[in-house]
């Protein structure tokens, strides 16, 4: 008994909540290179600092003294290299507010989902393309500035409309702000991503892009196969149900107020210990 309190002095829980502090910031690196070209160059650096131990264990003095030099202008370079990955992980961070998104009302929500859903709904059996991003606590400023304004209330009859092929505005994304549309035919960005099976097209890397950069919500319908995906924070979920699209819609629309927390910090550590709430991509 006294060996074990021994070990529960204040240092040493100070030195566990540092280990567990660097390992949570690796995990959370990790989440934010997989399926970008970054893992390539994560690799690169990896084997980088392998030579360096390897020539000053061995003692080759000119390849330590070379992969030295890489080191310390590599930091530049990392900036450089890792810019998406960076500006990705500073807007999680900033996101990481104590309160979590809420729209005007848990009714007005419901509404809005509604209306998708008739869209969905008859866009899905009549395999007719679609792409349209829900902004959330990130604002789709860049983006809006690219599409032609409407500033519309949503109703499935307009976002019907809206993307029947060969009209003028059934190319590119509807994007909603407030409840409301607020432009059509607009650009997101597109993914480089190596995990997005090569049968998908340009609408779904671009559901993945703006996932990669914001945390907007975007629903994809597949003009091939009237399939309905969904996007959120770097998460493609394929083929969902009426059911389970209007589940998750609920859960990512409606106002938690009873929820306190919904730190970057607090969602690591849930989906550390297989408490997330991420949806598994099929």
């Amino acid at each position: 008994m006294q060996i074990f309190s021994s070990l529960l002095t204040w240092h040493s829980l100070v030195s566990l909540v540092d280990i567990l502090f660097i390992w949570l910031l690796i995990y959370e690196m990790l989440l934010l290179v997989r399926g970008t070209k970054a893992v390539q160059l994560f690799r690169g650096i990896i084997i980088i600092l392998v030579i360096k131990l390897i020539s000053w264990y061995v003692g080759l003095s000119t390849v330590s003294w070379l992969m030295d030099q890489i080191i310390n202008w590599g930091v530049i370079a990392i900036v450089v290299i890792f810019q998406p990955e960076i500006r990705r992980g500073l807007e999680r961070l900033g996101r990481g507010n104590v309160f979590t998104h809420k729209h005007s009302g848990n009714a007005e929500a419901e509404d809005l989902i509604q209306q998708l859903d008739k869209a969905i709904q008859y866009m899905s059996k009549r395999r007719i393309g679609a792409l349209i991003s829900i902004q959330m606590d990130t604002g789709l400023e860049e983006y809006i500035e690219t599409g032609i304004p409407l500033d519309a209330k949503v109703t499935g009859a307009l976002l019907i409309n809206t993307f029947i092929p060969n009209t003028p505005l059934h190319d590119g994304a509807v994007i909603i702000k407030d409840d409301r549309i607020a432009v059509a035919a607009a650009y997101l960005p597109l993914s480089d991503s190596k995990l997005i099976p090569k049968e998908l097209g340009t609408r779904h890397r671009a559901a993945v892009g703006i996932s990669e950069v914001t945390d907007a919500l975007t629903i994809v319908i597949s003009e091939e196969t009237g399939e309905v995906s969904l996007t959120k924070d770097n998460e493609l979920m394929r083929n969902m149900s009426q059911k389970d699209y209007i589940k998750f819609m609920r859960s990512q629309l409606y106002s938690h107020t009873e929820e306190t927390s919904s730190s970057w910090v607090v969602g690591a550590f849930g989906r550390l210990f297989g408490r997330g709430g991420g949806s598994d991509e099929k």
